[in-house]
């Protein structure tokens, strides 16, 4: 017998609604809604569309519950560091989009207070310039900050939204810069040298925690059940796709593959020595107390920007058959550093690419196939060479690296990060986000039990990866 949850998975291009079963050596994951996720530029700067989001999830979930009327549970991941400010229960205006430009006097003014290294031995977080400590900064000019009683980071909110009670999930929450490392627990002393108000920062709670149920007009207005459970997962949707790893030893690496590239080692303790911050790993929460230690690699949003900027021409870029082209490519191509604050931005990506191989005196590509060739071949060596520094600052010895996401389907990109970094390359599930926050629900619920070591056998028998080995 299998029992059924739902998994909300909100990445930063798309979001999707996944209805999981598991059962006694059973698992698998189908979807019943997928959605786009576009932000919009206003006159202030670039926002998420919450609301239209959170109309997708609803739809979604009302999906989910008409294929599967016995649904227990439901449980929502998304992507880090963005927020909503709110007072009284209301949103103080749209979540910005953390790839805003408004952070960068902020690190300034932060930095003046706390520095680098400061911060580094109190949140263990890579520095980058999005995080929320530095966002709460930027929003000191427009009076929100003073005027809101509370802060939920997004899957908090479409927590709230849907169940009335506020809270913070921790694996999100670590992402922010203001959980000590050390106790897991808001920072109060840096919270308060940073002039934040305290009242901002919902109680911490942690993966597999049932937060609530429905409250009675969601569920009248979606025509649901009003005892659905909505389980706290591990709400930073790498936190999630991490659970879903199939592996079967420990000396294994993890990248979890889409926009982002997030490349590391789990471990049981934090990391916090000066080559470890000098190399920019960050020491982010897992499930069950895991420390995520990884470094932040641009990822796909290289190629998915190209290709947007491509099409606004009126063209329709065919993604397939663009990789096909880029893998025949047998000239010499050129590499670029793929973390270059420049491809942060949306924009015309494949300029700024050949902006900074002609400033480094490298050859530009000729045609499109090459580009992608070239994104590609550089994200790969961005892959590996994190990989190996993972593995030097952590002392973890890896034996095979795992790939999961959207990424996994993109055999070049395995193909080459297996080359390059001499390492076997094991690549899938697609949908691990939503397979470990079915995992995570499953075991609160208590028809899963077991370490995350049993929910990965568990994955690792129902999802057959795929295996790359290393070309010399």
């Amino acid at each position: 017998m299998t029992e059924a949850v739902a998994a909300v998975d909100l990445g930063a291009t798309s979001g999707r609604v996944m209805l999981g079963f598991v059962g006694h050596n059973k698992l698998s994951v189908r979807p019943v809604a997928r959605f786009p996720n576009l932000p919009i530029r206003t006159p202030d700067g670039l926002h998420w569309n919450i609301l239209e989001l959170f109309r997708h999830v609803t739809a979604g979930l009302v999906a989910a519950v008409h294929e599967e009327a016995s649904l227990a549970s439901a449980g929502v991941d998304s992507w880090a560091v963005d927020y909503a400010l709110l007072r009284g229960g209301r949103m103080l205006g749209a979540p910005f989009h953390y790839r805003d430009e408004r952070n960068l006097a902020a690190v300034e003014a932060i930095h003046s207070i706390v520095s680098a290294r400061q911060l580094y031995a109190q949140n263990g977080l890579q520095y980058l310039p999005f995080n929320t400590l530095y966002q709460l900064e930027a929003e000191r000019d427009s009076g929100h900050l003073r005027f809101a009683d509370s802060m939920l980071l997004i899957p908090d909110l479409i927590n709230f939204w849907l169940t009335g009670k506020s809270f913070a999930e921790r694996t999100n929450a670590s992402t922010t810069g203001l959980v000590d490392i050390t106790t897991g627990e808001w920072n109060e002393a840096l919270i308060s040298r940073l002039d934040l108000p305290s009242r901002l920062f919902a109680p911490l709670v942690s993966p597999g925690s049932t937060v609530g149920t429905l409250l009675p007009s969601i569920a009248t207005g979606l025509g649901m059940s009003g005892n659905l459970n909505i389980v706290a997962v591990g709400s930073h949707d790498t936190a999630s796709a991490v659970v879903a790893i199939p592996a079967t030893t420990s000396n294994f690496a993890y990248i979890s593959c889409g926009t982002w590239g997030l490349v590391g080692v789990e471990l049981e303790h934090p990391v916090l020595n000066e080559a470890s911050r000098l190399a920019n790993f960050t020491n982010e929460g897992g499930v069950d107390g895991r420390v995520r230690y990884l470094h932040n690699v641009m990822g796909l949003w290289l190629l998915s920007e190209s290709v947007r900027y491509w099409e606004r021409s009126g063209e329709t870029i065919d993604l397939t058959t663009l990789l096909a082209q880029a893998s025949a490519v047998s000239s010499t191509i050129s590499v670029f550093d793929v973390n270059d604050p420049r491809f942060l931005a949306p924009g015309d990506m494949p300029r700024r690419i050949a902006e900074w191989l002609t400033e480094h005196d490298r050859a530009v590509p000729r045609s499109r196939p090459e580009f992608v060739r070239s994104m590609i071949q550089s994200l790969a060596a961005a892959f590996s060479d994190a990989v190996c520094r993972a593995s030097e600052l952590s002392g973890i010895r890896v034996d095979v690296i795992h790939i999961v996401g959207g990424g996994s389907q993109n055999e070049l990109l395995c193909q080459l990060t297996a080359d390059l970094s001499g390492v076997p390359v094991l690549a899938g599930p697609v949908e691990a986000t939503a397979i470990g926050n079915v995992l995570i629900q499953a075991r609160a619920q208590g028809f899963a039990t077991g370490s995350l070591e049993a929910l990965r056998s568990l994955v690792a028998s129902t999802f057959a990866p795929k295996r790359f080995d290393p070309v010399h």
